[in-house]
């Protein structure tokens, strides 16, 4: 249960989702109870058959950057690709660089617009210890906007085809910038659904975790006990927090959606199960063994195999039925990945 190959499985290529559907809640439904052997086939519109009266739902509204940008060192006019994960102060960023062997410290990285107008510049200030950088940024105005200009969506390297529309890689309730990666689980919600789901009693409760590269970095080691996860900011609001706790004490069910809502979750949690308001970062690493306090089903897309995501929800549901599971849902022909189906755990 604690070895790497534990949660490796077959997946054809073809089943590797490339493009987003085109309507967001039309995607396939997995239904997979954790006390049973009952498997069901949705669409996800079918999701609020599912939820009842007093359950809440936790969504993170965080937001994606245009995180991908593209610039030039200075000293030698070559090409250098940027990927901001983690804002370290105003204007410090921890970066993944490409290529990184020539990216050296002391390096200034220039970046420019459409029209060869610099728009900002970067010091190479570090190495860290797993091959990024520290940048130190330099620019007139602000920074969100020029990132809009001349920044693109971090897509996974699995999705070939470029995005047309940029905002199918955010949820519809994306509100704060400040991921490099997209919670996945939520982009199958549309504005439509949410209102249904409240309008039948169901509590939405909107929490943050910035979404960092970390999450889905692969696991190298044979003894999964043995990684590392990177430290993510998160943020829970008193609102939140009392909404998730009244739902508690009420008997009512916590429906984390996401993997990121479900570690913000556990993270911030009691041994009552209660969350504490607040910020922070949270490094939990979510494994079969865990006991967990407050999450007590969740909304989630297909995983990779051998990754962090797949041992987090075999934790939830259990390690063989997660993978037999997914053995139907490769059979069945489920789409897979960031823009592929998704599966109800209850």
């Amino acid at each position: 249960m604690y070895k790497l190959t534990d949660y490796d499985y077959y997946l054809p290529e073809e089943l590797i989702a490339q493009e987003p559907i085109d309507k967001r809640d039309q995607s396939r439904l997995l239904v997979m109870y954790k006390d049973t052997d009952l498997i069901e086939h949705r669409h996800f519109k079918d999701i609020i058959k599912y939820l009842k009266p007093n359950d809440t739902l936790v969504l993170n509204e965080t937001k994606v950057l245009p995180a991908r940008i593209f610039g030039i060192r200075q000293n030698t006019g070559a090409k250098i690709e940027v990927l901001l994960l983690k804002q370290l102060s105003a204007d410090r960023w921890e970066v993944l660089v490409k290529p990184g062997k020539r990216a050296q410290v002391g390096d200034k990285i220039l970046f420019y617009n459409d029209q060869q107008q610099q728009l900002m510049a970067a010091d190479i200030l570090e190495k860290t210890d797993v091959g990024g950088r520290i940048l130190q940024f330099k620019y007139q105005g602000s920074f969100l906007e020029i990132l809009d200009r001349i920044g693109a969506m971090p897509l996974p390297p699995y999705i070939k085809k470029e995005l047309q529309d940029k905002q199918r890689y955010q949820t519809v309730y994306a509100q704060v910038e400040g991921s490099a990666a997209a919670p996945t689980a939520g982009l199958h919600f549309t504005p439509e659904l949410l209102q249904q789901l409240k309008d039948k009693g169901i509590n939405i409760a909107k929490i943050l975790l910035h979404v960092g590269l970390g999450t889905f970095r692969p696991v190298n080691v044979d003894d999964i006990r043995e990684h590392a996860m990177h430290s993510e900011y998160y943020e829970i609001s008193p609102q939140a927090a009392d909404t998730i706790n009244q739902t508690k004490r009420r008997g009512g069910r916590v429906i984390a959606v996401g993997t990121t809502s479900v570690r913000t979750l556990e993270t911030t949690a009691d041994e009552r199960g209660m969350v504490h308001a607040g910020s922070g970062y949270t490094d939990i690493f979510i494994y079969p063994g865990y006991v967990f306090k407050c999450v007590d089903a969740m909304v989630t897309n297909f995983h990779l195999p051998k990754s962090t995501l797949m041992m987090l929800i075999s934790a939830l549901a259990g390690r063989e039925k997660i993978l037999a599971t997914y053995k139907v849902a490769v059979e069945q022909k489920y789409r897979f990945f960031s823009f592929g189906d998704a599966m109800l755990i209850i």
